[in-house]
């Protein structure tokens, strides 16, 4: 899969303003015509199920007016899409409550276990605090890569995370400005993995394709607009 990022850019403001003008949880004939698929049908739990069993946890998640919502101190656990990816332009609104935490996950493991593109408070949760140098902020590679301070986020609002992977090469987008770039499998990523709190998951974050994963920690955060390209 071969992508041209500044396209990517050009395509995420194309598709916010179609978002406001079709509504959520919808597909435009351009990004039918590109290949975009809903990952969430804004109805039902389809597509998903707990990272425990192949059912969709019966508490601690609800669907709510086209928003799939993480329920506070339920504890239903995380969820995962029933279909894997390798390279792909995942997009998801996500909105916090305050003093939230949680995370939009890629090449996880069937424990759960994966890259993070870290969904939380920076002002009011504690996390925000810990790690090294900011690596556990929003949009940040959780414990991994600091996300870049003067990021764009809308207080109280919903925001649009983007995750693109072309192979080993993977960005971090937080309303249409890119906020992290890595690359996978390398040297340096081997050593900033043993630094951090994954170093005793073997080939951590190096699988070829899985589940995105969307994370369950306790806190109210709202969902919606879910939608991939992938090849």
């Amino acid at each position: 899969m071969k992508i041209n990022f500044l396209l990517v850019s050009l395509s995420f403001l194309v598709s916010v303003a179609q978002a406001q003008t079709e509504g959520d949880n919808t597909l435009s004939k351009k990004e039918k015509a590109e290949g975009w698929k809903l990952l969430w049908d804004g109805k039902t739990s389809n597509g998903w199920k707990s990272t425990k069993g192949d059912n969709f946890p019966a508490t601690g998640w609800s669907v709510d007016g086209g928003v799939l919502k993480v329920l506070k101190s339920a504890r239903g656990g995380d969820i995962i899409t029933t279909t894997k990816y390798k390279n792909f332009v995942l997009k998801v609104d996500f909105k916090l409550t305050e003093g939230a935490n949680s995370g939009i996950k890629y090449f996880v493991s069937q424990s759960g276990i994966g890259c993070e593109f870290q969904v939380l408070d920076d002002e009011k949760h504690p996390d925000a605090k810990a790690g090294v140098e900011g690596n556990r902020t929003l949009g940040s590679l959780y414990d991994l890569i600091a996300a870049a301070p003067n990021k764009p986020y809308k207080n109280g609002e919903f925001n649009t995370a983007m995750v693109v992977v072309n192979n080993n090469h993977v960005e971090h987008w937080l309303n249409g400005v890119k906020i992290v770039e890595y690359e996978r499998n390398t040297q340096m990523w081997r050593a900033l993995v043993n630094y951090s709190k994954y170093k005793k998951y073997a080939d951590f974050g190096n699988a070829t394709e899985a589940p995105i994963l969307l994370q369950d920690h306790g806190d109210e955060v709202w969902f919606k607009n879910l939608k991939i390209l992938a090849k």
